[in-house]
């Protein structure tokens, strides 16, 4: 038996740290996409090249071995986790993930991954793109003042720091060029469960994603 579970939201949803928990839970393998699409970016970043010049991101992108060791993105042997979370990463990633080419790349890599193993994903068009046929598929939400909360409480935590009014700028931004590209925009899936997680725990949205994929599992060991 096959399992896919798709975990599509907006930044700052707690997407990542929701699907690493189910990984756990479930034995699945953890892709992080976002990461992949932060990872592409800090390198395109130090490397000095534009979103606008394609050719030159989809090099950079080739160049790149990618690969997760549980939640942690590892990127030509080394571990790029902290670095793509950094701010000027936050603020330029939607740029480059809305490159169609980069997208192609990416998604292709994303979906042998998924041929392979037993995965859960989280991104923006994981539902209705990368894994679109997958039996289980969420859209966790929530308002874009908690997010930005919860994105301070993320940074502060990492000694990073922070300010709400330019976090939530931040987010808005990002939500507006995530669900206006051209490419993949982030959309929920029609037949995604739709979870709004600005009052719920983190371990309360995993208990409920984790009753979706237990009936799942039983009803397919009948």
């Amino acid at each position: 038996m096959n399992i896919s579970v798709a975990i599509d939201g907006p930044a700052a949803a707690g997407k990542s740290t929701i699907a690493n928990i189910i990984a756990h839970r479930f034995s699945l393998v953890y892709i992080n996409t976002g990461f992949m699409y932060r990872a592409v970016t800090l390198m395109c970043m130090k490397e000095d090249v534009s979103y606008t010049d394609v050719q030159g991101v989809c090099e950079i992108a080739k160049s790149l071995e990618i690969c997760f060791d549980g939640d942690r993105i590892l990127v030509n042997g080394k571990d790029f986790t902290d670095l793509i979370r950094q701010p000027n990463i936050s603020s330029n990633v939607s740029n480059y993930a809305a490159i169609s080419e980069l997208r192609k790349l990416l998604v292709d890599m994303q979906q042998k991954i998924a041929s392979k193993c037993n995965v859960v994903m989280d991104g923006r068009d994981i539902g209705t793109v990368v894994l679109k046929n997958a039996p289980l598929k969420f859209f966790l939400t929530a308002s874009a003042s908690e997010r930005a909360k919860r994105r301070c409480v993320e940074l502060n935590k990492k000694g990073i720091p922070a300010e709400y009014d330019k976090v939530l700028d931040e987010i808005i931004k990002r939500d507006y060029i995530d669900s206006h590209r051209a490419v993949s925009p982030l959309v929920k899936s029609e037949d995604a469960v739709e979870i709004d997680s600005s009052n719920l725990s983190i371990l309360e949205v995993v208990e409920i994603i984790s009753k979706y994929i237990i009936k799942y599992i039983e009803g397919h060991n009948q």
